[in-house]
């Protein structure tokens, strides 16, 4: 029996605001906003809500790590699973139906076979979680809906608490959560001078006017951190930027179907906005990094590159000339926003190298023909 890495010593970082706002009585909730102000991005991750995997690493068949992963057949969600059966984790997922076609993609997975079994558990239904998390030392919390939707804030943020919670209970040691850019770059009032790292907060007000999702992870973080002190949790937070890539699952996501929308001739004209990029594997590789090393700790920025909707565009036509652009004006006058600054030097520091843009914008490009979300070449 190998000792667990996470000694139970590691402090519980105090970087987490006081959570100022959860409870949302729908009566009193205004219209959803358009998300537009000029840096705004998309919201990042998976399309699917989509509870928990569990996962234990292998040494002689002989398990000696446990943990656990929610969402795992989501976008994200599919790649920290690749990525935890690379390292020889075996992986316990679960879904509301386990047996449903739309996880049969992780079936396919090197090591799957072996080292992936799929179960029943539901963020909303605290004893399924509680039998999912019986003897595990980690917890991965992937699963979020990813929607402007107000009525699904109560959803995302008790959900959360019920992870901490069940988690605790459990005898869990440390929770990796994902989080969301949008967590952090959501503040009218910061300058452009400012640059972005983990110590930037979204404004929770203009969340609410503009973007409900980001409203929804900001708090449901916050409470995470809250329930994870008061519980004696190890909570390390990944924040990714719009995620790209080869999807892994067959139904498309908000991130990807961002892309597709300038290729299918859905689109017209742009934002002037800029947006941050990062790569799917990345934020895998950023899942496993903060949860092996044990002085890991506090919220992670995972974020490759910032670009105007423009010069994403004009990648994508450099890329992939064969298909008629038609979104070829920006929908507004203005001066063009410029991309703001950022740091990613935590994960750096963790030994993540970041792919580049280009590279994964072209396997997005790629993975959305062979899924036949884009039309062959030779039928254009």
């Amino acid at each position: 029996m190998t000792n667990s890495p996470h000694p139970k010593s590691i402090p519980i970082s105090t970087a987490w605001p006081e959570v100022p706002w959860v409870e949302v009585p729908l009566a009193e909730l205004g219209p959803v906003g358009d998300n537009g102000y000029g840096q705004a991005i998309d919201p990042v991750g998976d399309c699917d809500f989509l509870p928990p995997c569990a996962i234990f690493s292998m040494d002689d068949g002989i398990a000696f790590l446990l943990g656990m992963l929610e969402g795992a057949g989501g976008f994200i969600g599919s790649w920290v699973v690749k990525e935890l059966l690379l390292r020889g984790y075996a992986v316990r997922g679960t879904a509301r139906d386990p047996s449903s076609q739309k996880n049969s993609h992780l079936q396919k997975l090197e090591g799957a076979k072996e080292r992936l079994c799929l179960n029943y558990a539901d963020v909303m239904d605290y004893d399924s979680l509680s039998v999912a998390f019986n003897g595990c030392e980690g917890v991965f919390h992937v699963a979020s809906p990813v929607s402007v939707d107000p009525r699904l804030v109560p959803v995302a943020v008790e959900g959360t608490k019920n992870v901490i919670n069940a988690a605790a209970d459990m005898g869990v040691r440390r929770v990796v959560f994902t989080s969301t850019f949008g967590a952090v770059h959501m503040d009218p009032n910061r300058s452009h001078d400012t640059v972005v790292d983990e110590s930037c907060w979204s404004n929770l007000e203009f969340c609410k006017q503009k973007d409900w999702y980001c409203y929804a992870k900001t708090v449901a973080e916050m409470v995470a951190a809250e329930q994870a002190s008061k519980r004696g949790i190890q909570l390390v937070v990944v924040l990714p930027a719009m995620t790209l890539g080869q999807m892994l699952q067959s139904t498309i996501n908000p991130s990807i179907r961002h892309i597709a929308d300038f290729l299918n001739g859905s689109r017209k004209t742009h934002r002037n906005a800029v947006a941050g990029y990062v790569d799917a594997r990345d934020v895998a590789r950023a899942h496993a990094l903060v949860y092996e090393d044990p002085k890991a700790h506090g919220r992670y920025l995972c974020i490759a590159s910032v670009l105007h909707r423009s010069e994403l565009i004009q990648m994508i036509r450099e890329l992939f000339p064969q298909y008629p652009i038609t979104c070829n004006k920006c929908e507004d006058s203005k001066q063009m926003v410029q991309p703001f600054k950022f740091s990613n030097q935590r994960l750096r520091d963790l030994g993540l190298t970041f792919t580049p843009i280009k590279e994964s914008l072209y396997n997005t490009l790629i993975c959305l023909r062979e899924k036949g979300h884009l039309p062959p070449y030779s039928s254009l």
